[in-house]
């Protein structure tokens, strides 16, 4: 079989290819299917043209075809183009936006026949990303109908959530057209530094250590502020790791009211990180806090960073919403309701003073992510299902 996805984004900096789709399409690889990613490089034009081979998928980045809307008509021609030219016996699109969801109408027109997949990981038109994303409001126009008609040219609906599952049966699709397949892990799971080492490379000591890795969307720093306050009145030593960028300097805001609020000496912000910075950082942590607000975008989130750091057997604490309640529970977490610094100061302060029930969560965590919702089980159900489309 040969497949083509069409990807939302290339392999760097965001990461829906390498955490989503790339593990998605590995089992179709691994029994010898072609299997060639179509990936768009202007997010980091660095890898313009560049054309990878990761574990036996070939991932092709466009050219740079610079800004403005020529480039984007050019862009989309090439993904048409680059995708009819290779032949699929099978598209999946990944992300119903983006120049890959501009090709996908004609790819359909053209190709008739063509068993054609969409994947869906957020909620992306009006009341989710585009509200926080500065687009002109005929790219939101856009971005709105494709998410609501892209599913429909759709032999099968990949969803990352239940929530995202709800979404494409009330714009019209048929319940035996979706498939729920939630981010999961890989196994063997992958090494992690030792502890010791992991704080060294850090440059951190005994103090205890909490781990935020985000990307800031889904919740108002202060929330992580004053959870902050709350820990340091108890537990004076404590200090939080943050790994991550938002998309507008959320992690300088953090720096800055950490600074007025006379706890910046608890606040060491890493920013984006590459992936051994990563690694240290959950091995050196001794749980996570994971705040969210109670929102549409955050409920049809499905959070690749969350199952990282259960697979690396962090005790969390972390707001009750969506998918979140979905991986954690409260026998392998701390829940809490979302928007309540409170509560998350209270889950903090309760897994540093007890060691045996942080030890115990984290391990909960692990099993739980490893168990339930883990990538090799998770794409042999999506290989059935493209089995299925071309019979």
């Amino acid at each position: 079989m040969r497949i083509v996805a069409l990807a939302p984004f290339g392999l760097r900096p965001k990461a829906t290819l390498s955490r989503r789709a790339l593990p998605m399409l590995q089992a179709a690889a691994d029994r010898g299917d072609t299997v060639h990613v179509l990936a768009p490089s202007d997010l980091y034009p660095n890898d313009a043209g560049l054309t990878s081979i990761i574990r036996q998928i070939t991932v092709e980045h466009s050219p740079n075809f610079g800004q403005g809307s020529l480039a984007m008509l050019r862009s989309v021609m090439w993904m048409l183009k680059r995708c009819l030219a290779l032949k699929p016996d099978l598209v999946h699109l990944f992300k119903p936006k983006g120049y890959g969801g501009m090709a996908l109408p004609l790819i359909r027109r053209l190709r008739p026949n063509l068993p054609i997949f969409v994947d869906t990981d957020d909620w992306e038109g009006t009341g989710g990303w585009n509200d926080r994303l500065n687009y002109p409001s005929h790219i939101k126009a856009l971005i709105d109908w494709q998410e609501r008609n892209l599913p429909k040219l759709a032999d099968c609906v990949t969803v990352a959530s239940q929530t995202l599952a709800n979404q494409v049966i009330l714009f019209g699709l048929p319940t035996n057209k979706v498939l729920y397949l939630p981010n999961s892990v890989d196994l063997p799971r992958r090494s992690l530094p030792e502890r010791k080492a992991a704080r060294a490379m850090l440059g951190l000591g005994q103090e205890p250590v909490i781990l935020l890795y985000s990307r800031f969307w889904e919740f108002p720093v202060s929330d992580v502020v004053a959870a902050m306050v709350g820990v340091l009145a108890q537990i004076p030593q404590a200090k939080l790791l943050v790994i991550g960028a938002g998309e507008h300097g959320e992690e300088q805001q953090l720096t800055d009211l950490a600074q007025r609020a006379g706890i910046s000496h608890a606040l060491d912000n890493r920013g984006w990180s590459e992936q051994p910075t990563i690694d240290a950082a959950l091995a050196a942590a001794d749980l996570a806090l994971y705040p969210m607000d109670d929102s549409v975008l955050n409920r049809a989130k499905c959070s690749a960073k969350l199952t990282e750091q259960m697979q690396a057997g962090l005790a969390i604490v972390a707001a009750a919403v969506g998918q979140v309640a979905e991986y954690l529970d409260q026998q392998s977490g701390i829940l809490v309701e979302p928007s309540n610094s409170g509560a998350l100061a209270q889950g903090l302060i309760r897994l540093l003073q007890q060691p045996e029930l942080r030890q115990r969560l984290g391990l909960a965590a692990q099993q739980r992510i490893e168990t339930h919702f883990n990538w090799p089980a998770q794409r042999t159900i999506l290989l059935q299902r493209y089995d299925h489309s071309m019979s």
